[in-house]
């Protein structure tokens, strides 16, 4: 996936066409993909807002110290949890290219996107969920859906927090360390205080590297660079373990899946490609919501990919 920070020796065009020499695939596979929402384990609170009840409380609850890994046939055999996957959520620029704006949901329709998925009962679910179910088929909420959210755009604090907060909804925010409280040229990004308040919402922060360089190129020092050095700050920020990691580009790699284990990392996210046979734990599919894509058409593609 792509990654609008101006990273040095990287500038915004040259990523883009980084990505669509390397991700083009990716993309265009994934690409191929009222009123409050009323469904019994819904709510309203006192303040008016809609709340998903008894659901966050239920992941608050799961003790995943006590769970023990499922073989990779039984996790293969469940049924998939859509996932989806967003960067930016501002309005579309006349500088913002067609590549792009396939990353680059614009406010509106990211608040009709998440007004379709309330609407229709989907319920947002995190980590110790999904981890919980995958390994020993524990029950979901009817509908379960994950949130995530990559690279550190303030956009995903001044607009996709509150938005989701309305609804009830909690996410998975992957961070990318280096761009933590930049000011950039073509955006913005979180500071070390907001990705706290975000952990302390009851959100979920997970690993995105330093820098999103490629995991499939890592070796010797990136290791450090890119996973350990990344991990060790966010924990500081948050106080809390760090256990998921999305790949840059949602590329993987068999060979680098060990050193994730060796750190501790329980789940890793890619895109839309096949999960691998022996480790589904850690090639766990999400798909790209586009930015060209409406309420209807987003809704489709869960089905259909997942």
């Amino acid at each position: 996936m792509r990654d609008f920070i101006v990273l040095y020796p990287y500038t915004l065009t040259m990523k883009y066409s980084f990505l669509t020499l390397i991700t083009a695939g990716a993309i265009l596979l994934a690409s191929c993909q009222s009123k409050s929402q009323t469904d019994s384990a819904t709510g309203k609170d006192s303040t008016g807002k809609t709340t998903q009840t008894s659901e966050n409380s239920k992941a608050a609850a799961i003790d995943v110290s006590k769970i023990k890994v499922a073989d990779a046939k039984t996790i293969l055999a469940r049924k998939q949890v859509p996932i989806l996957c967003y960067h930016q959520v501002r309005n579309w620029k006349p500088t913002d290219g067609k590549v792009g704006k396939d990353y680059i949901v614009e406010i509106q329709n990211f608040k009709d996107q998440m007004k379709m998925l309330a609407d229709s009962g989907y319920h947002t679910i995190l980590p110790d969920q999904l981890y919980a179910y995958l390994n020993t088929g524990a029950p979901l909420p009817s509908k379960p859906i994950m949130l995530t959210f990559d690279d550190t755009d303030m956009d995903q604090f001044t607009v996709v927090r509150p938005t989701l907060e309305k609804l009830g909804y909690k996410a998975v925010y992957f961070i990318m360390t280096v761009s933590i409280g930049r000011k950039g040229k073509f955006v913005d990004y979180m500071t070390k205080e907001q990705i706290k308040q975000l952990s302390d919402e009851g959100n979920v922060i997970g690993s995105h590297t330093y820098d999103h360089k490629n995991f499939k190129k890592y070796a010797g020092k990136d290791w450090e660079e890119q996973l350990d050095k990344p991990t060790k700050k966010l924990e500081e920020i948050t106080g809390k373990k760090m256990t998921e990691f999305a790949y840059p580009f949602g590329l993987w790699n068999a060979e680098g899946i060990p050193e994730l284990k060796k750190r501790g990392f329980r789940m890793a996210f890619q895109l839309s490609t096949k999960r691998d046979e022996k480790d589904p734990l850690f090639t766990i599919r999400r798909i790209i919501a586009s930015g060209y894509w409406s309420p209807k058409t987003l809704s489709n593609s869960i089905k259909n990919s997942f």
